[in-house]
Protein backbone atom coordinates (compact mmCIF):
# COMPACT_ATOMS: atom_id res chain seq x y z
CA UNK A 1 0.00 0.00 0.00
CA UNK A 2 0.98 3.36 -1.03
CA UNK A 3 1.98 5.76 2.00
CA UNK A 4 0.29 8.99 0.10
CA UNK A 5 -1.79 10.39 3.55
CA UNK A 6 1.65 11.05 5.08
CA UNK A 7 0.75 13.70 7.62
CA UNK A 8 -3.04 13.81 7.27
CA UNK A 9 -4.82 13.97 10.36
CA UNK A 10 -8.10 11.84 10.35
CA UNK A 11 -9.89 12.00 13.15
CA UNK A 12 -12.47 8.61 13.77
CA UNK A 13 -15.94 8.91 15.40
CA UNK A 14 -17.65 5.58 16.14
CA UNK A 15 -20.76 4.83 17.75
CA UNK A 16 -22.35 1.90 19.23
CA UNK A 17 -23.32 -0.49 16.16
CA UNK A 18 -22.34 -4.23 15.59
CA UNK A 19 -20.41 -2.34 12.44
CA UNK A 20 -18.44 -0.90 14.80
CA UNK A 21 -16.28 -4.28 14.47
CA UNK A 22 -15.26 -3.12 11.17
CA UNK A 23 -13.27 0.10 12.12
CA UNK A 24 -10.46 -1.93 13.12
CA UNK A 25 -9.59 -2.43 9.53
CA UNK A 26 -10.28 0.79 8.47
CA UNK A 27 -8.04 2.30 11.24
CA UNK A 28 -4.96 -0.45 9.39
CA UNK A 29 -5.68 0.78 6.49
CA UNK A 30 -5.36 4.40 7.56
CA UNK A 31 -2.16 3.75 9.07
CA UNK A 32 -0.70 1.99 6.79
CA UNK A 33 -1.32 4.74 4.51
CA UNK A 34 0.90 7.17 6.70
CA UNK A 35 -1.97 8.69 8.43
CA UNK A 36 -2.26 9.46 11.71
CA UNK A 37 -5.15 8.54 13.79
CA UNK A 38 -7.32 9.32 16.33
CA UNK A 39 -10.19 7.83 17.63
CA UNK A 40 -13.51 9.21 19.98
CA UNK A 41 -16.25 6.56 20.78
CA UNK A 42 -19.28 6.73 22.36
CA UNK A 43 -20.25 4.68 25.53
CA UNK A 44 -22.11 2.86 23.50
CA UNK A 45 -19.66 1.97 21.01
CA UNK A 46 -16.97 0.22 23.50
CA UNK A 47 -19.67 -3.02 23.84
CA UNK A 48 -19.22 -3.75 20.24
CA UNK A 49 -15.18 -3.19 20.35
CA UNK A 50 -12.58 -2.43 22.60
CA UNK A 51 -10.54 0.67 23.29
CA UNK A 52 -7.70 -1.25 23.63
CA UNK A 53 -7.79 -2.91 20.10
CA UNK A 54 -8.33 0.21 18.52
CA UNK A 55 -5.86 2.50 20.20
CA UNK A 56 -3.10 -0.64 19.39
CA UNK A 57 -4.30 -0.04 15.80
CA UNK A 58 -4.49 3.95 16.03
CA UNK A 59 -0.84 4.16 17.86
CA UNK A 60 -2.90 6.56 19.73
CA UNK A 61 -5.26 7.07 23.13
CA UNK A 62 -9.08 6.51 22.87
CA UNK A 63 -10.86 8.91 24.01
CA UNK A 64 -14.88 8.03 25.20
CA UNK A 65 -15.36 10.37 27.89
CA UNK A 66 -14.83 14.46 28.03
CA UNK A 67 -13.20 13.76 31.46
CA UNK A 68 -10.00 11.40 31.67
CA UNK A 69 -9.90 8.27 34.85
CA UNK A 70 -7.13 10.78 36.21
CA UNK A 71 -9.93 14.06 35.95
CA UNK A 72 -8.59 15.60 32.90
CA UNK A 73 -10.61 17.24 30.70
CA UNK A 74 -10.39 15.90 26.94
CA UNK A 75 -10.52 19.11 24.60
CA UNK A 76 -13.15 18.65 22.09
CA UNK A 77 -12.31 22.07 20.42
CA UNK A 78 -8.45 21.30 20.37
CA UNK A 79 -9.57 17.49 18.95
CA UNK A 80 -11.51 19.41 16.42
CA UNK A 81 -9.51 21.60 15.10
CA UNK A 82 -6.52 19.38 15.12
CA UNK A 83 -8.19 17.08 11.99
CA UNK A 84 -7.93 17.10 8.57
CA UNK A 85 -11.25 15.29 8.10
CA UNK A 86 -13.38 13.98 10.75
CA UNK A 87 -14.92 10.69 9.92
CA UNK A 88 -18.05 9.00 12.06
CA UNK A 89 -18.13 5.44 11.38
CA UNK A 90 -20.70 3.58 11.90
CA UNK A 91 -22.86 6.81 12.19
CA UNK A 92 -25.82 5.25 14.05
CA UNK A 93 -29.48 6.96 13.31
CA UNK A 94 -29.43 7.80 17.51
CA UNK A 95 -26.08 9.99 16.55
CA UNK A 96 -27.24 11.12 13.20
CA UNK A 97 -30.36 11.97 15.11
CA UNK A 98 -28.17 13.77 17.70
CA UNK A 99 -26.17 15.35 14.85
CA UNK A 100 -28.95 16.84 13.01
CA UNK A 101 -30.54 18.21 15.84
CA UNK A 102 -27.53 19.64 17.74
CA UNK A 103 -27.91 18.10 20.88
CA UNK A 104 -24.36 17.29 22.72
CA UNK A 105 -24.21 14.79 25.46
CA UNK A 106 -21.17 13.32 24.43
CA UNK A 107 -17.74 13.77 23.33
CA UNK A 108 -17.79 12.39 20.20
CA UNK A 109 -21.21 14.77 19.49
CA UNK A 110 -19.35 17.71 21.29
CA UNK A 111 -16.32 17.29 18.64
CA UNK A 112 -18.56 17.29 15.78
CA UNK A 113 -20.42 20.69 17.05
CA UNK A 114 -16.55 22.32 16.90
CA UNK A 115 -15.47 20.65 13.40
CA UNK A 116 -13.81 23.12 10.81
CA UNK A 117 -12.78 20.83 8.91
CA UNK A 118 -15.03 18.11 6.64
CA UNK A 119 -17.33 15.51 8.21
CA UNK A 120 -17.80 12.19 6.54
CA UNK A 121 -20.66 10.07 7.92
CA UNK A 122 -21.09 5.81 7.40
CA UNK A 123 -24.87 5.33 8.70
CA UNK A 124 -25.32 1.73 9.29
CA UNK A 125 -28.68 0.00 11.43
CA UNK A 126 -30.77 -2.48 10.82
CA UNK A 127 -33.15 -2.25 7.53
CA UNK A 128 -36.84 -1.07 8.97
CA UNK A 129 -34.72 2.15 11.04
CA UNK A 130 -33.03 2.64 7.28
CA UNK A 131 -35.89 3.45 5.55
CA UNK A 132 -38.09 5.30 8.54
CA UNK A 133 -38.74 8.95 7.06
CA UNK A 134 -37.49 10.32 10.21
CA UNK A 135 -34.00 8.99 9.07
CA UNK A 136 -34.15 10.53 5.97
CA UNK A 137 -35.30 13.73 7.19
CA UNK A 138 -32.32 13.89 9.50
CA UNK A 139 -29.81 13.14 6.77
CA UNK A 140 -31.44 15.54 4.38
CA UNK A 141 -30.96 17.84 7.56
CA UNK A 142 -26.91 17.11 8.04
CA UNK A 143 -26.33 17.31 4.07
CA UNK A 144 -27.75 20.38 4.10
CA UNK A 145 -25.26 21.32 6.93
CA UNK A 146 -22.08 20.41 4.91
CA UNK A 147 -21.88 17.12 5.94
CA UNK A 148 -21.24 14.13 3.35
CA UNK A 149 -22.92 11.19 3.28
CA UNK A 150 -21.17 7.82 2.26
CA UNK A 151 -24.16 5.37 1.74
CA UNK A 152 -25.11 2.34 3.09
CA UNK A 153 -24.70 -1.32 1.10
CA UNK A 154 -27.21 -3.68 0.73
CA UNK A 155 -26.40 -7.58 2.48
CA UNK A 156 -27.19 -9.36 5.16
CA UNK A 157 -28.10 -7.86 8.12
CA UNK A 158 -27.55 -8.63 11.66
CA UNK A 159 -30.90 -8.81 12.56
CA UNK A 160 -30.99 -11.69 9.86
CA UNK A 161 -33.06 -9.36 7.19
CA UNK A 162 -31.68 -8.42 4.07
CA UNK A 163 -31.68 -5.19 2.57
CA UNK A 164 -29.84 -1.15 2.73
CA UNK A 165 -28.33 -0.87 6.16
CA UNK A 166 -25.12 -1.97 6.34
CA UNK A 167 -22.03 0.23 6.96
CA UNK A 168 -20.08 0.76 3.86
CA UNK A 169 -17.38 -1.82 3.58
CA UNK A 170 -13.37 0.08 4.93
CA UNK A 171 -12.31 -0.04 1.47
CA UNK A 172 -15.23 2.50 0.39
CA UNK A 173 -15.06 4.53 3.36
CA UNK A 174 -11.15 4.52 2.78
CA UNK A 175 -11.53 5.39 -0.85
CA UNK A 176 -13.51 8.56 0.03
CA UNK A 177 -11.45 9.72 2.74
CA UNK A 178 -8.99 9.93 0.19
CA UNK A 179 -10.91 12.07 -2.66
CA UNK A 180 -11.29 14.58 0.16
CA UNK A 181 -7.72 14.78 1.41
CA UNK A 182 -5.98 14.62 -1.99
CA UNK A 183 -8.54 15.77 -4.37
CA UNK A 184 -8.00 15.99 -7.76
CA UNK A 185 -6.96 19.02 -9.29
CA UNK A 186 -10.04 20.37 -11.82
CA UNK A 187 -8.41 23.98 -12.53
CA UNK A 188 -4.39 23.00 -12.83
CA UNK A 189 -2.71 25.50 -13.21
CA UNK A 190 -5.56 27.95 -14.55
CA UNK A 191 -4.79 32.00 -13.53
CA UNK A 192 -7.44 33.29 -11.11
CA UNK A 193 -7.50 36.45 -9.72
CA UNK A 194 -9.72 37.10 -6.28
CA UNK A 195 -10.67 40.18 -4.06
CA UNK A 196 -11.70 39.89 -0.95
CA UNK A 197 -12.03 42.18 2.02
CA UNK A 198 -13.31 45.86 2.51
CA UNK A 199 -11.37 48.90 1.30
CA UNK A 200 -10.12 52.02 3.83
CA UNK A 201 -10.46 55.17 2.33
CA UNK A 202 -8.53 58.22 3.92
CA UNK A 203 -9.86 60.94 5.72
CA UNK A 204 -6.90 61.87 7.51
CA UNK A 205 -3.68 59.97 8.99
CA UNK A 206 -5.85 58.16 11.51
CA UNK A 207 -9.07 58.14 10.16
CA UNK A 208 -11.15 56.53 7.24
CA UNK A 209 -14.37 55.54 5.36
CA UNK A 210 -15.01 51.81 5.36
CA UNK A 211 -17.47 48.76 6.19
CA UNK A 212 -17.56 45.58 8.18
CA UNK A 213 -16.65 43.26 5.43
CA UNK A 214 -13.93 40.91 6.96
CA UNK A 215 -12.54 39.11 3.38
CA UNK A 216 -13.33 35.35 5.22
CA UNK A 217 -15.63 34.32 2.06
CA UNK A 218 -13.15 35.60 -0.44
CA UNK A 219 -10.48 34.43 1.33
CA UNK A 220 -12.83 30.91 1.54
CA UNK A 221 -13.04 31.07 -2.29
CA UNK A 222 -9.29 31.76 -3.10
CA UNK A 223 -8.53 28.48 -0.62
CA UNK A 224 -11.10 26.23 -2.75
CA UNK A 225 -9.53 27.14 -5.64
CA UNK A 226 -6.06 26.80 -5.00
CA UNK A 227 -6.89 23.13 -3.46
CA UNK A 228 -8.23 22.50 -6.87
CA UNK A 229 -5.17 23.55 -8.83
CA UNK A 230 -5.66 26.99 -9.69
CA UNK A 231 -2.61 29.53 -9.33
CA UNK A 232 -4.49 32.11 -7.63
CA UNK A 233 -4.05 35.62 -7.03
CA UNK A 234 -5.72 37.02 -3.86
CA UNK A 235 -5.83 41.39 -3.71
CA UNK A 236 -6.80 41.40 -0.23
CA UNK A 237 -7.92 44.38 1.30
CA UNK A 238 -7.29 45.79 5.45
CA UNK A 239 -8.05 42.54 7.01
CA UNK A 240 -6.39 40.25 9.54
CA UNK A 241 -6.80 36.95 8.44
CA UNK A 242 -3.61 36.20 6.47
CA UNK A 243 -2.88 33.32 8.10
CA UNK A 244 -5.91 31.21 7.40
CA UNK A 245 -4.96 31.68 3.55
CA UNK A 246 -3.44 28.94 1.23
CA UNK A 247 0.25 29.02 1.05
CA UNK A 248 0.39 28.58 -2.52
CA UNK A 249 -1.67 31.70 -3.07
CA UNK A 250 -0.03 34.99 -4.02
CA UNK A 251 -1.19 37.90 -1.76
CA UNK A 252 -1.40 41.67 -3.23
CA UNK A 253 -1.98 43.75 -0.21
CA UNK A 254 -3.94 47.13 -0.81
CA UNK A 255 -5.87 49.49 1.28
CA UNK A 256 -8.19 51.52 -0.84
CA UNK A 257 -10.74 51.30 -3.76
CA UNK A 258 -8.29 52.83 -6.14
CA UNK A 259 -5.16 50.78 -4.96
CA UNK A 260 -7.70 47.86 -5.60
CA UNK A 261 -8.48 49.14 -9.00
CA UNK A 262 -4.84 49.64 -9.86
CA UNK A 263 -4.38 45.48 -9.01
CA UNK A 264 -6.77 44.20 -10.49
CA UNK A 265 -6.06 46.46 -14.01
CA UNK A 266 -2.71 45.31 -13.54
CA UNK A 267 -3.41 41.38 -13.66
CA UNK A 268 -6.65 40.96 -15.32
CA UNK A 269 -5.35 40.62 -18.49
CA UNK A 270 -3.18 37.55 -17.82
CA UNK A 271 -6.15 35.77 -16.07
CA UNK A 272 -8.80 32.94 -16.70
CA UNK A 273 -11.51 33.68 -14.30
CA UNK A 274 -11.86 36.87 -11.84
CA UNK A 275 -13.83 36.68 -8.91
CA UNK A 276 -14.43 39.99 -7.47
CA UNK A 277 -15.92 39.77 -3.69
CA UNK A 278 -14.31 42.35 -1.85
CA UNK A 279 -16.68 45.24 -0.57
CA UNK A 280 -15.41 48.04 -2.48
CA UNK A 281 -16.26 51.29 -1.08
CA UNK A 282 -18.37 53.35 -3.18
CA UNK A 283 -16.87 56.49 -1.86
CA UNK A 284 -14.09 58.36 -0.88
CA UNK A 285 -13.30 62.13 0.67
CA UNK A 286 -12.70 64.12 -1.93
CA UNK A 287 -9.12 65.20 -0.33
CA UNK A 288 -7.72 63.69 2.15
CA UNK A 289 -6.15 66.29 5.11
CA UNK A 290 -2.32 65.65 5.93
CA UNK A 291 -2.70 66.02 9.41
CA UNK A 292 -4.97 64.37 11.99
CA UNK A 293 -8.47 66.75 12.40
CA UNK A 294 -8.68 68.47 15.35
CA UNK A 295 -12.55 68.69 17.09
CA UNK A 296 -12.74 71.99 16.90
CA UNK A 297 -16.40 72.29 15.68
CA UNK A 298 -19.90 70.75 16.34
CA UNK A 299 -19.64 69.21 13.01
CA UNK A 300 -17.59 68.23 10.17
CA UNK A 301 -18.48 68.43 6.17
CA UNK A 302 -16.91 65.97 3.97
CA UNK A 303 -17.13 66.10 0.39
CA UNK A 304 -17.52 62.24 -1.11
CA UNK A 305 -16.50 61.97 -4.31
CA UNK A 306 -17.45 58.27 -6.41
CA UNK A 307 -14.62 55.42 -6.42
CA UNK A 308 -14.16 53.53 -9.65
CA UNK A 309 -16.36 50.62 -10.32
CA UNK A 310 -13.87 48.11 -10.52
CA UNK A 311 -16.28 45.28 -12.17
CA UNK A 312 -17.66 47.35 -14.68
CA UNK A 313 -14.19 48.52 -15.87
CA UNK A 314 -13.23 44.79 -15.88
CA UNK A 315 -16.60 43.91 -17.82
CA UNK A 316 -16.15 46.15 -20.14
CA UNK A 317 -12.84 44.93 -21.33
CA UNK A 318 -13.45 40.97 -20.76
CA UNK A 319 -12.53 38.92 -23.40
CA UNK A 320 -14.96 35.74 -24.47
CA UNK A 321 -12.63 33.23 -23.17
CA UNK A 322 -12.24 34.77 -19.78
CA UNK A 323 -15.26 34.62 -16.78
CA UNK A 324 -16.13 37.25 -14.62
CA UNK A 325 -17.90 36.82 -11.31
CA UNK A 326 -19.42 39.17 -9.14
CA UNK A 327 -21.14 39.56 -5.76
CA UNK A 328 -24.44 41.57 -4.65
CA UNK A 329 -24.97 42.23 -1.33
CA UNK A 330 -28.54 43.80 -0.95
CA UNK A 331 -31.46 44.83 1.15
CA UNK A 332 -34.02 45.45 -0.83
CA UNK A 333 -35.22 44.25 -4.29
CA UNK A 334 -32.88 41.28 -4.36
CA UNK A 335 -33.05 39.79 -7.62
CA UNK A 336 -34.11 42.51 -9.07
CA UNK A 337 -30.51 44.33 -8.40
CA UNK A 338 -28.47 41.30 -8.72
CA UNK A 339 -29.91 40.44 -12.49
CA UNK A 340 -29.31 44.44 -12.90
CA UNK A 341 -26.00 44.21 -11.83
CA UNK A 342 -25.57 40.99 -13.71
CA UNK A 343 -26.18 42.57 -17.12
CA UNK A 344 -25.04 45.88 -16.80
CA UNK A 345 -21.26 44.85 -15.94
CA UNK A 346 -20.84 42.01 -18.41
CA UNK A 347 -20.61 39.71 -15.74
CA UNK A 348 -20.79 34.82 -16.28
CA UNK A 349 -22.04 34.98 -12.95
CA UNK A 350 -23.48 36.45 -10.08
CA UNK A 351 -23.89 35.44 -6.27
CA UNK A 352 -26.50 37.53 -4.32
CA UNK A 353 -26.49 37.37 -0.59
CA UNK A 354 -28.63 39.44 1.72
CA UNK A 355 -28.75 41.11 4.90
CA UNK A 356 -31.74 40.07 5.86
CA UNK A 357 -30.78 36.88 6.32
CA UNK A 358 -29.77 35.91 9.18
CA UNK A 359 -26.18 34.40 9.57
CA UNK A 360 -25.26 35.94 5.90
CA UNK A 361 -22.89 38.86 5.13
CA UNK A 362 -19.84 40.64 7.52
CA UNK A 363 -18.78 38.83 9.92
CA UNK A 364 -20.15 35.65 10.16
CA UNK A 365 -18.88 32.08 9.46
CA UNK A 366 -21.99 31.27 7.31
CA UNK A 367 -23.48 32.56 4.28
CA UNK A 368 -26.68 31.50 2.45
CA UNK A 369 -26.37 32.70 -1.51
CA UNK A 370 -28.35 32.62 -4.54
CA UNK A 371 -26.25 32.26 -8.12
CA UNK A 372 -27.37 33.40 -11.15
CA UNK A 373 -25.78 32.75 -14.23
CA UNK A 374 -25.87 34.95 -17.56
CA UNK A 375 -28.24 32.64 -18.85
CA UNK A 376 -30.24 33.01 -16.30
CA UNK A 377 -30.02 29.85 -14.38
CA UNK A 378 -30.91 30.53 -10.61
CA UNK A 379 -29.58 27.96 -8.04
CA UNK A 380 -30.43 28.79 -4.43
CA UNK A 381 -28.51 27.12 -1.63
CA UNK A 382 -29.14 27.47 2.49
CA UNK A 383 -27.43 28.55 5.41
CA UNK A 384 -24.13 26.66 4.97
CA UNK A 385 -20.47 27.56 6.34
CA UNK A 386 -18.15 30.21 4.03
CA UNK A 387 -16.22 27.25 3.35
CA UNK A 388 -18.79 25.24 2.04
CA UNK A 389 -20.49 28.12 0.06
CA UNK A 390 -17.01 28.53 -1.36
CA UNK A 391 -17.06 24.89 -2.71
CA UNK A 392 -20.75 25.50 -3.74
CA UNK A 393 -19.32 28.60 -6.05
CA UNK A 394 -16.30 26.96 -7.45
CA UNK A 395 -18.28 24.22 -8.31
CA UNK A 396 -20.38 26.67 -10.97
CA UNK A 397 -17.22 28.13 -11.86
CA UNK A 398 -16.53 24.73 -13.33
CA UNK A 399 -19.40 24.46 -14.66
CA UNK A 400 -19.00 27.54 -16.81
CA UNK A 401 -15.45 26.42 -17.40
CA UNK A 402 -17.14 23.87 -19.33
CA UNK A 403 -19.91 24.87 -21.33
CA UNK A 404 -17.52 27.70 -22.18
Amino acid sequence: MTRDLINKKILLGVSGGIAAYKTTYLIRQLVQSGAEVKVIMTPTATHFVTPLTLSVLSKNEVLTEAFSAQGNWNNHVELAMWCDVMVIAPATSNTISKMASGSCDNLLLATYLSAKSPVIIAPAMDLDMAVHPTLMRNLEQLQSDGVQIIPYEEGELASGLSGPGRMAEPETIFQELKKVLLPEPDFRDVPVMITAGPTHESIDPVRFIGNRSTGKMGVAIANEMAKRGCDVHLILGPTEIDHKIHPTVKIVRVTSAEEMNDACSALFSEMKIAVLSAAVADFRPESKSDQKIKKSSDSLDIHLVKTADILAGLGSKKSPDQLLIGFALETENEMENARGKLQKKNLDLIVLNSLNDEGAGFGYDTNKITTISKSGEVHNFGLRKKTEVARDIVDQIKELLTVA
